[in-house]
């Protein structure tokens, strides 16, 4: 694992599990989306993972054009690597999933190592109506579809957007068989080095909010991948912070944002990405880490830089 004192925090803006039901703070229009992400860039993240939503309805959307209304105002008011979603969500199919971040040409995108049940139907309990009528649907499509991320979609975001873009990309995993599959290809030499490897907890069809499974799969990337990867932790919901402080402490990079959790405190609705970034800067500070600016992650990350992309 790359070792470093500089903690790079990715800040999560809007994904595609939540709906605006569950939050009035969730943004969905790209001004909002803009505002949301430029915010949590002045906060103290250095990286700004991004969704689109639709912006009458909050749907997630893979139209390009609607990233087209927010990733040059991005770009324009701050010097954040931007990291374009290839995983859309679960009822996109690759073509759409691919379509925006081939239009933009970022320097980073994620991308999901492995196929895997996705599910989100258990929030429909908490909630007795929503605001839009496809996200009841919406949630509970998951309990009877994959996730689709095969071993040939794989290769095809890597050939078109890595290959064809010169795109790094940040490697989701949620659950130890998904490093084993970024380590193939790795062995293929269809990635290169420094791998940034996303470990995930929380989510209903990967691996458990447990600690012992964030300790497994520290030990497991070290053993599959060396000093060749950066280690970052996110985790869903309430497990959120928790789990990022227990990640720093052992050396990981850190991921906050309305994607993963919407919250700010037990009961506590967090009002802003923003929000989320200075909390965890509150928790990383007694521990002697310094924050990593753009400029550092795109070093630490060998990126080819934001004058390269296409928005």
């Amino acid at each position: 694992m790359v070792i470093s004192n500089k903690v790079i925090i990715s800040c999560a803006v809007t994904g595609s599990v939540h709906t605006p039901t569950m939050s009035p703070h969730l943004p969905c229009t790209p001004n909002e989306i803009a505002a949301d992400a430029i915010g949590a860039a002045e906060a103290g993240a250095s990286i700004l993972h991004l969704h689109a939503r639709d912006p009458e309805t909050g749907k997630p959307t893979a139209d390009p054009n609607v990233f087209m209304q927010f990733l040059p105002r991005i770009k324009q008011s701050t010097d954040a690597v931007v990291n374009i979603t290839t995983g859309g969500s679960h009822i996109m199919t690759i073509e759409e999933r691919l379509a925006a971040p081939l239009r933009a040409s970022p320097e980073l995108c994620s991308l999901n190592m492995g196929s895997m049940n996705f599910g989100l139907y258990p929030l429909l309990g908490k909630y007795k109506e929503f605001k839009h009528e496809w996200e009841a649907p919406y949630l509970e499509a998951s309990r009877d579809s994959i996730f689709r991320n095969t071993f040939a979609d794989i290769e095809k975001i890597l050939d078109q957007l890595g290959k064809g873009h010169g795109t790094k990309f940040e490697f989701e995993c949620y659950d130890t068989g998904h490093l084993y599959n970024l380590a193939h290809f790795l062995d293929r030499k269809l990635v290169t080095p420094p791998l940034f490897v996303q470990t995930i907890f929380g989510i209903l069809g990967g691996t458990g909010p447990d600690t012992e499974n964030l300790l497994h799969m520290k030990r497991l990337a070290d053993r599959l991948f060396g000093k060749d990867y950066l280690w970052s932790v996110m985790a869903a919901g309430r497990h959120q912070m928790p789990f990022l402080t227990m990640g720093a402490i052992n050396g990981a990079n850190v991921r906050v944002g309305l994607e993963d959790s919407l919250f700010a405190g037990k009961g506590r609705l967090a009002t802003s990405n923003a929000e989320q970034v200075q909390i965890i800067r509150s928790i990383l500070k007694p521990l002697s880490l310094e924050i990593a600016t753009p400029a550092e992650a795109r070093e630490i990350l060998a990126l080819k830089g934001g004058d390269n992309v296409a928005f």
